[in-house]
């Protein structure tokens, strides 16, 4: 898989951008980003183990790292950074982004989960 042609974190909108030289341009929302992370905490060590991440909707990206030649690392404001996100796996979730972001929905639903962050009291 070819590296993205650009990658860019815009903050204030809490998403990354990313484009191919083939013309495919994604807008991946961070909270998206955090609850498809490629890391065994999210994903687990195993088919059918994956993890729904409640309580994400205003998580925040605070810096992308390039990982060699084929990833990157993304560290999130809640201090989640073990996932890497290879070129394949974000072109995957660009392209899936509505189905994936549809089933996250639903799990949540289903296991009575929010979007919104636990209260503190």
């Amino acid at each position: 898989m070819a590296a993205p042609s650009e990658i860019r974190l815009k903050r204030a909108e809490q998403l990354l951008e990313v484009a191919w030289a083939d013309g495919a341009h994604f807008r991946l929302p961070a909270e998206y980003l955090r609850v498809e992370s490629p890391s065994a905490e999210v994903q687990g060590h195993g088919p059918g183990q994956k993890v729904i991440v409640p309580g994400r909707r205003h998580v925040g990206i605070m810096r992308v790292e390039p990982v060699g030649n084929y990833a990157v690392r993304i560290v999130f404001d809640d201090l989640h950074d073990t996932g890497i996100y290879s070129w394949a796996y974000l072109r995957t979730l660009g392209m899936e982004q509505e189905t994936r972001w549809a089933t996250y929905l639903a799990e949540l639903g289903a296991r009575g989960l929010s979007r919104e962050p636990a209260r503190r009291g």
